[in-house]
């Protein structure tokens, strides 16, 4: 029986050529496919794709189906153990995770939520929100995939939330609007965010944090500051979600270029704001070549594609689906790795020291423990285009990163 999918995606090939002290640092990794659990203890491979993936050309049974296999899940021959031995680390295994995300109710939230309700990985779905849950909840419980959702609506319930999540998704704060650039967004979204890892460092503190919420470059390093200041930081549990900029490279080059998107990885260095977001095209597998005039063009829209569709929108809204579509696909990278997948690469936005920086985006390596590897070998043998515009970047991330730092140490706490 073909089914469809929405929890299967890639992990990167690529290659590279120093192990450094400190975080591991990787040279190269296969190639890997994601399984889908099936009525027996067999699995499936599937070939890899950099994103989330509708599988039409599957002919097993997924987890999200009514009948035979769920009737399997819930009554396993010899209890839960043997259920737990019929899938392999790597196989998505039936309904293990939970996960909260706050900012639920938003134009990134609602999307992004109904997303995660769809992978087989997640057990119980937790949506907050200041206000207007509790009809995203009502809608979202209608559809027949396993996740439990429940509402959590202002500060009164946010511990109840995040009490014992794996996984805590924020893309709470307000939207650009045009004409803003992601600092004019600085000081809502700083408190927001600032505010909402206070209650996950006091309530769920080994949960694998993805922020999404703007300026990253920003709040990523507040995040860190309020976790250290609480006695819980965990550098390996700490993302900034740039999957969109990979997302954006990769379909804009396929489309430049007349490949199949299946084919298609440009990884995407730096940060995730304006010049600091750097594709290294001279990366992009398939090998591909470029004129210096391409290398420009994409560059600039990677840089400005989130301007692009405000502008399009014309003040009805930002980039929140396609968003929405790339914080699933790292939410879902981080649940695999939770799971066991050996394979599991993203880029993302953390602490590093592949630079002199404190934070920065690379290809990172996913495991049980959360960030198990960064991956160094991109930022060897740049092009001078690249190397030039990876000096470029640095001093804008660096101010950045010191203004988060500053906030978090001086900032307002804000209602959420």
């Amino acid at each position: 029986m073909a089914t469809s999918s929405l929890a299967l995606h890639n992990v990167s090939c690529f290659s590279a050529e120093h192990v450094n002290a400190g975080t591991p640092r990787i040279q190269s990794s296969r190639a890997a496919g994601v399984f889908l659990s099936v009525k027996s203890s067999q699995s499936v491979p599937l070939n890899s794709f950099c994103g989330l993936k509708s599988v039409g050309a599957c002919t097993s049974t997924n987890l999200h189906l009514e009948g035979d296999s769920l009737a399997l899940l819930r009554s396993p021959p010899g209890g839960v153990r043997d259920l737990e031995r019929m899938f392999t680390p790597g196989q998505a295994r039936a309904a293990a995770y939970k996960v909260a995300v706050l900012g639920a109710a938003g134009g990134i939230g609602q999307p992004l939520s109904l997303l995660i309700k769809m992978s087989p990985l997640v057990s119980d779905l937790h949506l907050y929100d200041i206000a207007n849950v509790k009809g995203v909840v009502a809608d979202l419980s209608h559809c027949n995939t396993p996740a439990k959702v429940a509402a959590f609506t202002g500060a009164g319930e946010l511990a109840a939330a995040l009490k014992d999540v794996d996984v805590v998704v924020i893309p709470a704060g307000v939207p650009r609007k045009p004409g803003m650039t992601r600092d004019d967004l600085f000081n809502i979204n700083a408190g927001i965010v600032r505010t909402l890892i206070e209650a996950v460092a006091d309530n769920c503190p080994n949960a694998m944090i993805n922020i999404i919420s703007n300026p990253v470059n920003s709040t990523v390093p507040i995040a860190a500051e309020v976790l250290k200041a609480k006695g819980v930081y965990d550098p390996s549990k700490l993302f900034g979600v740039t999957t969109l900029d990979v997302v954006r490279a990769n379909t804009f080059v396929a489309e430049k270029k007349n490949l199949r998107l299946i084919d298609v990885d440009v990884p995407v260095i730096g940060g995730h704001a304006g010049i600091t977001i750097l594709p290294l095209l001279s990366k992009t597998r398939p090998t591909v070549d470029f004129t210096p005039e391409e290398i420009e063009e994409l560059t600039v829209r990677i840089q400005n594609a989130g301007t692009e569709v405000v502008e399009a929108k014309a003040g009805a809204g930002s980039a929140t689906l396609s968003m929405a579509y790339a914080a699933a696909r790292f939410a879902e990278s981080c649940m695999r790795a939770l799971d066991g997948d050996p394979d599991v690469y993203e880029c993302a936005y953390v602490q590093s020291e592949v630079t002199e920086l404190p934070f920065f985006a690379t290809r990172v390596k996913l495991g049980k423990k959360g960030l198990e590897a960064i991956v160094s070998g991109d930022l060897t043998g740049l092009t001078d285009y690249e190397q030039n515009a990876l000096e470029a970047l640095k001093s804008e991330l660096k101010g950045s990163i010191e203004k988060g730092v500053s906030f978090a140490s001086n900032g307002a706490t804000v209602a959420v």
